[in-house]
């Protein structure tokens, strides 16, 4: 199943600005650990990096959240693109995304790659896109209506072996991150996701993906 698709009116030539959070989930899902997991591509992985790791570990300080990417061969199948775990509180978590992709849009800005800044990929396990979809797609359109984002969920494929799918964000970068900071919400509530990820992430076809 896939899901509806609306992207908001926002130009793509705005200015990143800090996400507006009108609601936030209860204290006692906030304290609980989360995490949320983002395909990069393998250059754009390298910028997150930084030299000697000092870009990561600085985003690590700024959000307390732990960052770990999978290595540069290590790639989410159907993808050319690698894998960042980002782990914490449902705040730290939210604060090293927001670092993440503040990072991601400046170097696209500076590679005048318009379209690249425009897409968001997040990986979600199959057990846990119902409760994003909601009862005939109710929740996923109030969150684009919400968001103003556009957001898709890739069909499950039953004969790939994948338990996961990607959930596409489009939009500027405030719309992107209101609109994870709704599925984030979603998901804390969820009692099919899980609270930690453990590696190997081992897909069916590939290696198993080991985070360093």
């Amino acid at each position: 199943m896939e899901s509806p698709e609306l992207h908001g009116d926002s130009s793509p030539e705005d200015p990143p600005r800090r996400s507006q959070r009108p609601r936030s989930p209860i204290l006692d899902d906030k304290e609980k650990h989360t995490h949320v997991r983002l395909l990069v591509s393998n250059a754009m992985a390298g910028s997150i990096i930084g030299k000697g790791g000092s870009t990561i570990n600085d985003f690590q300080t700024q959000s307390a959240a732990r960052i770990q990417l999978s290595r540069n061969h290590e790639i989410f199948p159907g993808t050319s693109d690698r894998i960042i775990l980002i782990s914490g509180t449902f705040d730290e978590v939210l604060k090293a995304t927001e670092l993440i992709l503040e990072k991601i849009l400046s170097e696209v800005e500076d590679g005048n790659d318009v379209e690249g800044r425009t897409k968001v990929k997040l990986i979600v396990p199959n057990s846990s896109c119902g409760a994003i979809i909601g009862k005939g797609g109710s929740t996923i359109k109030s969150f684009i209506e919400e968001s103003r984002a556009g957001i898709k969920i890739s069909p499950q494929d039953d004969n790939s072996g994948l338990n996961d799918r990607l959930v596409t964000l489009a939009g500027s970068f405030e719309e992107q991150m209101h609109a994870i900071f709704l599925i984030l919400s979603k998901l804390i509530e969820d009692p099919h996701y899980p609270q930690k990820v453990n590696s190997p992430f081992t897909y069916s076809g590939v290696y198993p993906i080991y985070f360093c």
